[in-house]
């Protein structure tokens, strides 16, 4: 995990799994810390995401008093992810990859 240069937001590298949720967790909570209007997440070298994964960015998300999360280039589990289990979260805006 890592801050994002010149915008608010983080990048991820490797796999969000039980093994590195405890600092994908922390560095959502940062990002809700730091958060303004639009807060991103750049997944592009992320090859796997888990749904307790997929959970934390959507319960971050939620928990967000305004603006919304931009998700860049996710791996092709998380959209799915995010519209089986919370299809009307608007607060999650997905770029595909």
């Amino acid at each position: 995990m890592s801050s994002l240069s010149g915008r608010s937001g983080i990048r991820a590298r490797g796999e969000i799994s039980v093994l590195t949720r405890p600092s994908w967790e922390q560095a959502l909570a940062e990002l809700a810390r730091r958060h303004a209007d639009v807060s991103y997440v750049e997944l592009s070298d992320v090859a796997f995401v888990d749904v307790a994964g997929v959970s934390a960015l959507a319960v971050t998300a939620m928990n967000l008093a305004d603006g919304r999360v931009v998700v860049e280039h996710p791996p092709p589990q998380l959209p799915r992810v995010l519209k089986m289990f919370w299809p009307g979260l608007d607060r999650i805006e997905v770029t595909p990859r």
